[in-house]
């Protein structure tokens, strides 16, 4: 299983998530996990990878969180943790 993060240049949440998706990787039984990450930096890397903002989860290069019809381009990305949302500074 090939995991990799995409996250624009000084993502404030590069580390955090980094660590959301090694940890999710050991709870499925995969171990540690090696995470490759993908500085995105221009627009047009942005539209040809179809990058949904910073981060980006890739689990075998399939976001697993795409929304259909979503905006792509350099921006950032906010998910859901029990209700309290990411940062994006």
């Amino acid at each position: 299983m090939e995991l990799e993060l995409l996250v624009v240049p000084n993502c404030p949440n590069e580390a955090e998530a980094i660590t959301a998706i090694q940890a999710a990787a050991r709870q499925v039984g995969l171990g540690a996990a090696a995470v490759r990450t993908t500085v995105i930096d221009t627009d047009g890397q942005a539209r040809g990878l179809g990058f949904a903002g910073s981060p980006t989860f890739l689990i075998d290069a399939v976001d697993p969180f795409a929304e259909p019809g979503g905006p792509i381009g350099m921006a950032c990305r906010i998910y859901s943790d029990h209700g309290r949302p990411g940062r994006c500074s």
